[in-house]
């Protein structure tokens, strides 16, 4: 495997008390993004807000940024605008905007777009009801993954480790959500899909400092060495390969931000997001925990 690093000798550990308490913070801050998204008082999407959704037929195909430039002379910024290629049709979805909108739209692709031939082949209100509804299955959705998640980890390893997983995860969604609060993204459904994907990368990221941790933990028990000084050697051990790992999935992160177009912008931006905050709580967030419930009990085993 490919070393950039040397052999390390870092006490991560050490500043367990400054990360966790940093950690607190950020855990915070996605708690009252979830709060303020509760009460409607975020940047939320049409499928959580409610609003229309459009669904646009053309003769030719078209690209999105054709249609977003229509839509800017008629003054809708905030359009979340998909593309069906393979069908030559493309999906609007609007907030709730003035009456008659969809009338506006129609008229202004029709006379800018009038060679691809425009035609709104379906008007679908999002009301209230559904927003409330999808921001519960979204809610359903993480807390499923997180449960899922100490229950794996629970079997695999000890119960003091998947309390650390799920820490770890949990502070991994809710320091994303509240940077993504903090920007005024918009937070939507394909949000809500990198949410679970970082959920998931958190996961893979903890579970190979989990595993060297396991290996060693022989160590203890024999009295050569702390548990602390082994979760340190542990995470050392593995620090070249988290780094890489986190390295060649972060340019592909950065690849999809500046080359995947407008569609893709928020979840890859997301996802890097993810990507750093993981790597920072494999190390600073789940092994402290795991230390600081499990030190005497792992001791003795």
């Amino acid at each position: 495997m490919i070393q950039i690093l040397g052999k390390t000798n870092i006490d991560f550990l050490g500043k367990k008390y400054f990360a966790l308490g940093f950690s607190c913070l950020m855990i915070l801050l996605g708690v009252f993004a979830i709060f303020q998204i509760n009460f409607g008082k975020a940047n939320l999407g049409v499928d959580f807000a409610g609003g229309l959704s459009l669904q646009i037929r053309f003769s030719q195909p078209v690209t999105l940024a054709e249609v977003r430039a229509v839509l800017d002379k008629t003054g809708i910024k905030d359009a979340d605008i998909q593309e069906l290629p393979t069908e030559k049709k493309i999906l609007i979805k609007l907030k709730k905007q003035q009456e008659g909108a969809q009338d506006i739209i129609e008229k202004s692709l029709k006379e800018n777009l009038s060679t691809k031939e425009p035609i709104i082949e379906s008007i679908t209100e999002i009301g209230p009801k559904i927003g409330e509804r999808t921001k519960r299955d979204a809610l359903l959705a993480i807390l499923a993954a997180t449960v899922g998640i100490l229950i794996y980890i629970a079997i695999r390893f000890k119960f003091h480790f998947s309390i650390g997983a799920t820490v770890a995860t949990f502070h991994d969604v809710m320091a994303v959500l509240g940077i993504f609060y903090i920007l005024d993204k918009e937070i939507n459904l394909i949000f809500i899909s990198a949410l679970l994907t970082i959920a998931g990368y958190s996961l893979t990221d903890t579970v190979v400092v989990f595993d060297r941790i396991r290996e060693n933990l022989g160590k203890v028990a024999k009295g050569s060495i702390t548990l602390e000084a082994l979760m340190n050697r542990s995470i050392n051990e593995v620090l070249s390969r988290t780094i890489v790992t986190s390295l060649t999935t972060l340019m592909a992160a950065v690849a999809l931000f500046f080359f995947g177009g407008e569609v893709l912008h928020d979840f890859a931006l997301a996802m890097i997001l993810g990507i750093i905050v993981g790597t920072y709580s494999s190390i600073f967030v789940a092994s402290p925990v795991v230390l600081l419930l499990g030190k005497n009990s792992l001791i003795k085993r």
